[in-house]
This record gives C-alpha cells, sequence and structure tokens, in this order.
C-alpha cells in the first residue's frame, strides 16, 4: 500500500459523492458448477494456450472478480475519522491480516486468491497489534549499491520465498524510479539514478522473487519522483528524455525480471494520471514493449472507470483508497453500456491469468492451512540479508587509513545514533517489522501517523565492535554535544553516527537529523581520528566533512545491519559499495534548487518540469553543467587497491564489448567495481558520457581476472519519437575504465557504423 492515511482521508472527505457499504459492493463470486474437464491444468501447455482454455469457461462475473482488489487490513489506525473514505471498512474474511491487499479467485476452475503484502525489503505488515516480524533486506539504494547482481537476485529470492511461507503470492516490490530529486522521500527503495544500473539491480531482485512461484509487480510506472503533492502533480518531460532515462529504467528491468504486473504511479503525466494515461499503459508498455503481464494502480491511485479501463489499467488495487469501487459495479454498467468493450474485459482478466501460469503461482497454489513462522528458516535468511549490507555499505573517505579500526587501538568511542541499540530503516508502506521489535521505541509524533514509526531494527553495532576488536569500546548517546566532545577526547578512533530518516508522504532536506551535523563538527573538532558512520536514504551535505578522517555511507543496512556494519568498521570484510546516486554539494547544482510543489496543500496541482535537465540525470546533470559534486556516482573506497590493464574494445555483429583486467595490487582479499562509461566524440547525446556497463569482482591478494562487459546497443544510441527507434550514429566513441563517474580512468577509441535499432533495442 503507498499511500499517506492522514492525505487520503482529508482529500477523500471533501470529494466524495455517495459511498455503499464496501463488503457489499464485492461480494466473493458465486458458486458454480465446476466444469466436467479443466485442460488449462495442464501445465505442459504454454501459458498463453492455457490461458485461453481457461477464458472460454469463465462467466462475465468471474471477470470482474479478477480486476478488483481490496485493502486487507482494518487496524485501528484506519478508524482516526472512524471511517475511510466514508465506508465503515472491513476487509475481506480470506484476506490475511494486516496486510496490503487481497483479490478474489475462482474456486471452481481453479484460480487462487491473491494475497499482496509490501514490498521491497521483505514481507511488511500494515499497523495493528499484531503485525508479523520478518527479516528486513537493506534500503533499495543499498543494493543497489552492492552493483551485485547476484546478491540482489539472492536478497529477492529470501523475501520472496518469506513472502510465500507468509501466505502471499504476490509482492509489491520492484521500486526502479530514478532518483531525480535527491530530497526525495523514497528514494531509499529505490536503484539510484543511472537506468541501467537501476534497471538491471531491481530486476534481478524482480527475478529472485519470482523464483518462487510468486508475482512481483515493477513500480511506480512512471516519473513518481518525489513525495510533495505525488497524488496531483504532473510529471512533465518530452518522450525522448522520457525513452533515454526514466522510461528505459523500467524497459531493463522488465527485461530483465518478467515482473507479471506493473504498478501505475499516483502523479499525473504529461497531464494525465499515470494509470489513465494510454500512452504509457498500452503503446509504451503493451505495444512498443510486448509487456503480456496486467497494470494494477496503486492505492489510491485509479480515478475513474473508463478512461482507466481503455487507457490499459487491468485491475484496481487496495479500495477503499480510491473515492469509487470503479472497476466492481461501475465497470461491469461501462461494459453492458458498450463504454469499455467485452474484449477489453477480456484483455484485462487474460493479462492477470498469464501472470499466474507464467510465474507458476497457479500450479503451485498456497494452502493457507499450512501457514506457520516455524517453516520460515530466519537463522539462514539473516545471513542473506547480511551479506547484501557488507556489499553496499560504502567508504566515502579514509585519510591516514584510519579504517579498519587498528589491532593497536586501545579506546573506542561510539557516539550517537542509538548505536547501541540498532540500525535504522526507512518509513511508510515498504515498513518491515523485525524479529525481535523495535529496538528503540519511538517517541516521536510519527509513533501513531504514517509514515512512522521510526523503527530500529535490534541488531546494535556497538556490540559488533565490541565482540571484534580488543580495545575498550566506550558508548555515549551524543544527546549533550559538549558532553560527547568530551568523551572522544584522547581516543585512538571516535566513530560517531548519523541519521535521516526519511519515509513515504515527504521529502526531506539534505541534511542530518536531531543536530547530527553540529554533533560531528564538536566531535571532530575534539579529536581529529573521527568515523562518521551515516545512516541515510540518500545523499546528504556534510558540512564538517573536511575535519573527519573517514565517512561510511551505511544507508538502512536492514536487520542484521549493525553485524554488517560492524565486520566493515574492523576490516573483518572489506567495504566494497560503490554509489548509485550523486551527492550535491550543495542545492544550487540541482536542476531544481526549490523544491516543486507544497504539502501542505494536497490539492495544488502542480506542473513540475523534467525537460530541465531531460534524460541528464545524477552524474550526467553534473558533467553537463561542469559541477563538482561532493562525491560522484560509482564513488567507494576499499582496504585493498587495485589496478587496471589490457582496455580492449571491439564492435563485432552490433554488439560492442570491453574487456579488461583487474589486479589486486594490495594486501587483503576485497571485491572491486569497474565502471565502463561511453562518449561520443561527434554524435550529440543528452550529457557527455553514459554509464555502459560494470562487473564486480573479488580478488585475494595479488591476484588477477580478465573481464569482459558488453554495452546495451541503446545506450549508444539516441531514442528518435517520429521513428520509435534507437539510432547510432556512425563515428569515434571513447571508451572509459574508470572507478567512479569523475575519475578519468583509461580510455580507448572505438569506430561505430550507422545503425537504426527498433523501439526494443533490436
Amino acid at each position: 500500500m503507498r499511500i499517506s492515511i492522514k492525505l487520503a482521508l482529508l482529500a477523500s472527505a471533501a470529494t466524495l459523492s455517495f459511498t455503499l457499504p464496501a463488503q457489499a459492493q464485492t461480494p466473493a463470486p458465486a458458486a458454480l458448477a465446476e466444469p466436467a474437464q479443466k485442460p488449462w491444468l495442464n501445465a505442459n501447455q504454454s501459458a498463453d494456450a492455457r490461458v485461453e482454455q481457461l477464458l472460454k469457461e469463465m462467466t462475465q462475473s468471474e471477470k470482474f472478480t479478477l480486476v478488483f482488489g481490496h485493502f486487507a487490513s482494518d487496524g485501528a489506525w484506519l478508524n482516526t475519522r472512524g471511517d475511510i473514505n466514508g465506508l465503515n471498512w472491513s476487509p475481506p474474511k480470506e484476506s490475511l491480516h494486516q496486510s496490503a491487499g487481497f483479490v478474489y479467485g475462482v474456486p471452481r476452475l481453479g484460480i487462487p486468491h491473491q494475497w499482496l503484502t509490501d514490498a521491497g525489503v521483505g514481507v511488511a505488515s500494515q499497523r495493528g497489534p499484531n503485525p508479523r516480524l520478518r527479516t528486513v533486506l537493506p534500503s533499495g539504494m543499498l543494493t543497489a549499491a552492492t552493483w551485485d547482481r547476484d546478491l540482489a537476485f539472492k536478497g529477492g529470492a529470501m523475501i520472496g520465498k518469506e513472502a510465500r511461507l507468509s501466505g502471499f503470492n504476490v509482492q509489491l516490490a520492484g521500486g526502479v524510479n530514478l532518483v531525480r530529486e535527491p530530497r526525495n522521500g523514497r528514494n531509499f527503495e529505490y536503484g539510484g539514478e543511472d537506468p541501467l544500473l537501476a534497471g538491471i539491480m531491481v530486476g534481478e531482485q524482480i527475478r529472485g522473487i519470482q523464483s518462487n512461484n510468486i508475482i512481483s509487480t515493477v513500480k511506480h510506472y512512471s516519473a513518481n519522483a518525489q513525495e510533495t503533492n505525488r497524488f496531483t502533480l504532473s510529471a512533465n518531460m518530452s518522450d525522448k528524455a522520457a525513452r533515454e532515462s526514466d522510461l528505459l529504467a523500467f524497459q531493463f528491468a522488465i527485461e530483465v525480471g518478467n515482473p507479471a504486473s506493473v504498478m501505475c504511479a499516483y502523479n499525473r503525466y504529461n497531464g494525465v494520471y499515470a494509470c489513465e494515461h494510454p500512452y504509457l499503459l498500452t503503446e509504451v508498455l503493451k505495444t512498443d514493449w510486448n509487456y503480456k503481464g496486467y497494470v494494477m494502480s496503486d492505492w489510491g491511485a485509479t480515478h475513474s472507470t473508463i478512461p482507466a479501463a481503455n487507457a490499459g489499467m487491468d485491475q484496481q488495487s487496495g479500495y477503499p483508497f480510491d473515492k469509487s469501487n470503479y472497476f466492481a459495479g461501475p465497470l461491469k454498467e461501462a461494459v453492458d453500456n458498450g463504454f469499455v468493450k467485452p474484449e477489453r474485459l477480456d484483455d484485462m482478466a487474460r493479462r492477470i491469468l498469464w501472470a499466474m501460469f507464467n510465474t507458476g503461482l497457479f500450479d503451485k497454489p498456497i494452502d493457507q492451512t499450512t501457514v506457520s513462522d516455524a517453516n520460515i528458516d530466519f537463522a539462514a535468511n539473516a545471513k542473506v540479508t547480511q551479506a547484501d549490507a557488507e556489499g553496499g555499505i560504502v567508504l566515502l573517505k579514509n585519510e591516514r587509513n584510519l579504517l579498519p579500526i587498528a589491532a593497536t587501538a586501545k579506546k573506542v568511542v561510539v557516539i550517537g545514533g542509538h548505536a547501541d541499540k540498532g540500525v535504522l530503516s526507512g518509513g511508510g508502506s515498504s515498513q518491515v517489522y523485525g524479529l525481535g521489535g523495535n529496538a528503540v521505541p519511538d517517541t516521536s509524533k510519527y509513533a501513531n501517523e504514517f509514515p512512522g514509526p521510526i523503527t530500529y531494527y535490534p541488531d546494535a553495532p556497538l556490540a559488533g565492535i565490541r565482540a571484534r576488536t580488543k580495545a575498550e569500546v566506550v558508548f555515549h548517546d551524543g544527546k549533550d554535544v559538549k558532553a560527547a566532545a568530551k568523551a572522544a577526547r584522547g581516543a585512538d578512533v571516535v566513530i560517531v553516527f548519523g541519521s535521516q530518516w526519511t519515509g513515504e508522504s515527504f521529502d526531506a532536506e539534505l541534511k542530518l537529523d536531531h543536530g547530527g551535523d553540529a554533533l560531528i563538527d564538536a566531535v571532530a573538532r575534539a579529536n581529529s581520528k573521527t568515523v562518521v558512520v551515516l545512516q541515510t536514504g540518500g545523499p546528504v551535505f556534510m558540512p564538517w566533512l573536511p575535519k573527519v578522517g573517514a565517512v561510511v555511507e551505511a544507508w538502512y543496512p536492514g536487520s542484521s545491519g549493525g553485524t554488517a556494519l560492524a565486520r566493515v568498521l574492523t576490516g573483518e570484510i572489506s567495504p566494497s559499495g560503490r554509489l548509485p546516486v550523486t551527492f550535491p554539494a550543495s542545492l544550487s547544482q540541482l536542476p531544481r534548487p526549490k523544491l516543486d510543489g507544497d504539502n501542505s496543500k494536497p490539492d495544488l496541482r502542480v506542473d513540475v518540469n523534467y525537460d530541465i535537465e531531460g534524460a541528464a540525470i545524477g552524474y550526467k546533470w553534473f558533467d553537463l553543467k561542469g559541477h563538482k559534486p561532493l562525491f560522484a556516482f560509482g564513488h567507494g573506497l576499499s582496504y585493498s587497491t587495485f589496478a587496471y590493464s589490457d582496455l580492449k574494445a571491439s564492435n563485432a555483429n552490433g554488439k560492442l564489448s570491453v574487456s579488461f583486467t583487474v589486479t589486486n595490487t594490495g594486501k587483503v582479499e576485497a571485491a572491486d567495481v569497474p565502471q565502463v562509461y561511453v562518449s561520443p566524440t561527434t554524435a550529440k547525446w543528452e550529457a557527455p558520457k553514459r554509464l555502459g556497463g560494470w562487473d564486480k569482482v573479488n580478488l585475494t591478494p595479488g591476484s588477477s581476472k580478465t573481464l569482459t562487459v558488453t554495452v546495451d546497443p541503446r545506450l549508444l544510441g539516441s531514442y528518435d519519437t517520429p521513428s520509435k527507434t534507437w539510432k547510432i550514429a556512425a563515428g569515434d566513441y571513447k571508451v572509459s575504465l574508470a572507478k567512479s563517474a569523475t575519475d578519468a580512468g583509461q580510455s580507448v577509441t572505438v569506430t561505430l557504423p550507422e545503425r537504426t535499432l527498433n523501439v526494443q533495442g533490436k
């Protein structure tokens, strides 16, 4: 579920014109006789053949059943006003408690019910007295920071398995919205600023989730780049810019992960709501990309019946967050009266059934009577999330080799950030309740208000550090800045934690919470051997940066994040994360220094001009404008050193291949992320260069490995809207092998012939 309850209630109270008892609107389908034969149960056939066989047996009423989803929670938190959208709401009795949604199946035909859960870091619970406790992956931003396809897949496979063992067969994961706005409160859920990196990493997670014979979404389609006025703003940009950025990220994610469902976004797109946008849903997604799955709405993102249905939306989700049950009675009326053709209803049902067959959900239904926490191997899953965190923690700065903590250190002082209790998570619908509960009870206004509660997972970095060093380790809570500075004096190493809690429904300034910048500044003045550990949803400014010796970006590291962080700080493992997003040095460097909109005016219909930067998002914008970032996209340090050699680039059979050798020239085993960037010498792109590919390799000291990276041809061309083709200009292209977007690295030149590719890049 992806909605701010408070704002939704205020908005809907003013506009709701009529209501009916919710339970009377969408009953479970009536029992009919089972057919004598069910050929669609033969799993040896194609999904397409099985769908057509099944459709012939379905009544119109049964087809309507598949296209309408219910919110599946009736927790007391919904009853702030005693209702939601004017309805006294109770979810279907067949749904799972405190979950995101439920869609009725058709038992007589063997069509399973759909039980839906948020989200991309694990099996989430809605608010209520009895949340399910589950393993929590690090934030999507951290997983993207691993630049590790295998870790992304394994993390997705783990949470998908937990979802299935928890009784769910649809997971609302796969957030691939690009970071156009670093202040976006949901950036922590996503995959960074580059369409290739985000698309591949999120696609791998989706692939992992669906390996459990359940459905995953990809979301939020499209250009859902800020939370301020997210229900009403119009994200405006040219088709060319979108195809080379936001839409390209979705295209990559769909090609890699084959998600069974696409979730359309809250916002308007060039003036039209995303969930009733025929260009986005039918022309681009279903026609140009030949997408065969179904489009579900975000919770509260449906605004109509006829426009939404005819535009290509296939399933209304999470009623009653919308103002009406658009795809229940009103859709039947629209079909009966010819405003929506019966063939369109068939197409909706066809796509939903195809998703069930293609993922194996249909053939391996969930038996809710066998669901039990005892079936989940929490110990094994903790190792999966720990490995993910270790792969994505980024060492940003390390002067005088202050890290790892030296074996000779006698005294280590740890300050602030509740490091004695646990690690922070992001807020909102993606919030997963971890084993052991909340390590730091929330006393803020968000304790009983969306997107809270502010949650810490009880895997304390302090305990992990103490277990891995012989030094005396002292903790100070940092609440008294002068006392914290005094405690820091004389220590061999000081580790001060700074945090920024972000969440769904609001955007955030790029600074630390609770006076964190002042605390770090005071501690660093008292002791130059200060290490800063940041737990943030995305980029923050660092006014104290010149005064500290080391900086570690830990993001939101998940339910085993304290252990992972301790292993990195003490050198048990070398940091190998690389930034998936540019850290700006000031707001003046952004395309929009002032955030558009006003969250205090939820009905404000603001236009956001994304053609300012177009496809030049993040590092591309900084390149284009000549800005020097605080930290560059792709940046990240290691406890070892690496050398690159034998760089070669060749173009054969329409494929640009880049090969090179990586050698660990340091003294410890470590992983490196060599990055390939491509720049045209004559062709005109949106920016001077693009990320063309990368690999991640773990090497022991002195060892080498030769790697080959193939550049997707779409990354070498420009999208031409009139012809719907990718056009690669003839000429020379510089291929660079670098450690970040600002690293000069090594380069070679390759000559490419003129070439035209179709809309799918073929």
